[in-house]
């Protein structure tokens, strides 16, 4: 993350948010920040035409951040998918779905708030929703452990999975995590055979299950709520086995070397869609997701909309059968 203070810069025409800079957009800060200056000047003297200027800049700024997103490497994109107003499950639950009702905990053990699920419409069409939720401040991060899931947050997805299944309702999973967690009151709790039965669980669907990838897709704790036979990815989301610093850490024993460690593992969307490892890719507003939330949770619900459309009227043997060709031609090109 970059050193620039939050600022406001204008998004979608003349609104004004506050947005934290990444060290690559450092020259769109610097523009965005003398727009800044020049609206809050125009504000406090209105004698002064400053149009003209405020226009060039506007269009500058536009341009150069069309052009800097357009050729983001892996690594750049890893920082885009880990931006701290990237949104996440919750707000994809009011941006695009109506009549969301939380179902919580597993039966077992307890809940699991890194992990959430429950009954939801979008488009008309109700879904079990289930998703990582990050959370957008320290204390929300702290209370949904930052996204990584615990052992009763997967059992909570195979309850809800096969509450879908008993009433004929298609899935919808929204995947955003760095991994599950590994602590070691995890482990007590079986956390591998957690993980393994929850990705058995979306295997074993006998309803439409589409996943989408809506920031990091990290590990196991990512698979266990993708193993769909649609699965989409954000533009700027990645989708890996390994961060890339632990990657580096492995090969190169430095987490310095993450840049050429991302670029190497093919984590990013456009890589993925090219091996077969993923089958679409939704389109984010220019500059990532975070600097308008509403206009990718608009691309989410369309692009989620078609894939049900798709899959609707087909057995349940035919989409198990979908998801086992799916998943066995993965490598099969390579």
């Amino acid at each position: 993350m970059s050193d620039i203070p939050l600022q406001a810069a204008p998004v979608s025409g003349s609104a004004l948010v506050m947005i934290s800079y990444l060290e690559f957009e450092k020259p769109v800060a610097t523009i965005e920040a003398k727009i800044a200056e020049l609206r809050s000047a125009a504000g406090e003297d209105g004698d002064v035409d400053i149009s003209k200027e405020l226009a060039r800049l506007e269009k500058k700024s536009a341009s150069l951040l069309e052009s800097t997103y357009a050729s983001l490497t892996p690594w750049q994109k890893t920082q885009v998918a880990r931006h701290p107003a990237r949104p996440h499950f919750r707000d994809y639950v009011a941006n695009a779905f109506e009549d969301f009702m939380p179902l919580g905990g597993d039966r077992l053990y307890g809940d699991d708030e890194a992990i959430m699920g429950g009954l939801a419409t979008i488009g008309g069409r109700k879904v079990v929703l289930i998703g990582h939720e990050k959370g957008n401040d320290t204390e929300s991060r702290i209370r949904h452990n930052f996204g990584m899931g615990k052992p009763e947050g997967y059992r909570k997805a195979i309850r809800l999975m096969e509450l879908a299944d008993r009433f004929g309702l298609p899935v919808v999973t929204l995947v955003d995590t760095s991994g599950a967690f590994p602590g070691i009151e995890a482990e007590e709790r079986g956390q591998a055979e957690a993980i393994a039965r929850s990705t058995e669980a979306c295997l074993a669907l006998g309803v439409p299950m589409v996943a989408v990838i809506v920031g990091e897709g990290g590990s196991g704790g990512a698979v266990a709520l993708a193993s769909a036979e649609r699965v989409l990815m954000f533009e700027h989301a990645v989708y890996s086995v390994i961060s890339p610093e632990g990657c580096a850490s492995i090969l190169w024993r430095t987490a310095e070397k993450a840049p050429q460690a991302a670029e190497a593992m093919k984590m990013t969307a456009q890589d993925l869609l090219e091996l077969g490892v993923i089958d679409r890719i939704v389109a984010e507003p220019v500059g990532g997701a975070h600097r308008d939330p509403a206009a990718a949770a608009a691309s989410f619900a369309q692009a989620i909309g078609e894939e049900l459309d798709a899959l609707a009227g087909k057995s349940a043997d035919e989409l198990r059968a979908l998801r086992d060709a799916r998943f066995l031609a993965i490598g099969e090109n390579l």
